[in-house]
């Protein structure tokens, strides 16, 4: 990751980022300068004072997005908060960041590297935020250094996942269950405890996990039967029926009983890994867990 961040908005254990206001603000000078070489002081200060850069610069901005796309995408990214999937990763991980960048602060990027387990943080000297502007050198003898580092190949025993957990009826219904069983493989989920609903299944992505479970409890009435629905991202551990386990799978669980029937909630984790999905949220309630000091925020689906 080169000048990356793990959250958009400040917050107050995240200092460094803007605040709803300035990103309000950037919208609406996005809105009325859309089409000349925006952001260029921030991200590429080396060359922000040339011509024929800023003109290039431009034109990029203008082939890339309308003043409305980039509006939303702009909002979208202020949503984000990846900080708790961060000590998941299991991926080797090198992290560089230019040690003046005034876009993203060099204090976010050392946050990811030191939240991401055995991450590599190098601090390069420059401002530009743009990778392919300033002296590139050291960031392509940092970028070969780590490729060319051999590393032994483990099969990974766990995995970050989004947990679906259903409320199943008994006695156990047949046509239910191949309903389930379509909804699941529909969106490439893999399937977990049919029989309990507890965990029902896992994806590698949160937003097909919502839509299969919004789908499951929106056709379930088809088969005589209400039930309710509850996600969380998180690491799981998988047996070798490809069962998934671990804490993760616990809270996704805990959280069931929280959503309505007919209903869909998530916890904060997956509400913000699909900012710009167009997945929509009721606004948030806290609920205090046994063993956890801090609340955890839920959210229930109301439109996909």
């Amino acid at each position: 990751m080169i000048g990356s961040y793990a959250r958009r908005l400040r917050d107050a254990d995240y200092p460094w980022g803007p605040t709803r206001e300035d990103r309000d603000l950037y919208c609406r000078y996005i809105r009325e300068n859309w089409g000349g070489p925006v952001g260029i002081e921030d991200r590429a200060p080396s060359l922000a004072t040339d011509p024929a850069f800023r003109d290039w610069w431009a034109t990029y901005l203008r082939m890339g997005a309308s003043p409305g796309a980039a509006e939303a995408l702009t909002r979208m990214n202020a949503d984000i908060d990846v900080r708790p999937i961060l000590p998941t990763i299991r991926t080797r991980t090198l992290v560089l960041h230019r040690r003046d960048d005034k876009c993203l602060l060099l204090e976010e990027g050392r946050l990811m590297a030191d939240r991401i387990p055995g991450a590599r943080f190098v601090e390069l000297d420059g401002a530009d935020h743009l990778p392919f502007i300033g002296d590139q050198e050291p960031l392509f003898a940092e970028i070969q250094s780590f490729l060319a580092h051999s590393a032994s190949a483990i099969e990974p025993e766990r995995s970050l996942a989004t947990i679906l957990c259903v409320e199943i009826p008994t006695p156990d219904l047949a046509r239910l269950q191949i309903h389930l069983r379509r909804e699941i493989g529909w969106f490439r989920g893999r399937p977990g405890d049919l029989g309990t609903g507890a965990p029902l299944a896992t994806f590698d992505g949160p937003a097909r996990a919502i839509r299969c479970a919004h789908s499951i409890v929106t056709h379930a009435g088809g088969y005589g039967v209400r039930l309710r629905a509850s996600l969380h991202t998180g690491e799981c551990e998988f047996d070798q029926k490809g069962l998934p386990a671990g804490s993760a799978v616990i809270m996704a669980g805990t959280l069931l009983p929280q959503s309505p029937l007919g209903g869909v909630v998530v916890s904060r984790v997956v509400k913000d890994l699909v900012a710009g999905s167009g997945i929509r949220f009721s606004d948030g309630r806290n609920l205090q867990i046994p063993g956890h000091p801090d609340p955890w925020e839920l959210y229930e689906v109301v439109g996909c």
